[in-house]
């Protein structure tokens, strides 16, 4: 997407509807956020949008930091514990590993 093209009311309406959508367990939203608007936050020069916009630039990478931690907190010990969970651990898991653990 060509950010360029696009006014600055909409860049700012675009921002608050990915920002807002990370919320719906979509962190994915919040890195596209990130990624896309970061020079329009950032690098460009001053414009009327612009606070609001590197406020949920600012917002969407503390989310989506949060959640890298969080998930990988929860893979980290998932696997660790796997095997002692047994049965409860096989229903939270996708594929069952064969053979002993």
């Amino acid at each position: 997407m060509n950010l360029e093209r696009i006014p600055n009311e909409e860049k700012l309406s675009l921002c608050r509807k990915y920002y807002l959508g990370g919320f719906a367990f979509l962190p994915f939203l919040w890195l596209v956020n990130v990624v896309w608007f970061f020079k329009e936050a950032f690098v460009k020069p001053a414009y009327t949008e612009q606070p609001q916009i590197k406020t949920y630039v600012k917002r969407s990478a503390l989310g989506l930091l949060l959640w890298v931690a969080v998930l990988t907190t929860w893979i980290s010990i998932f696997q660790h514990f796997r095997a002692q969970w047994g049965e409860v651990a096989d229903y939270l898991s996708f594929t069952i590993p064969l053979g002993m653990p």
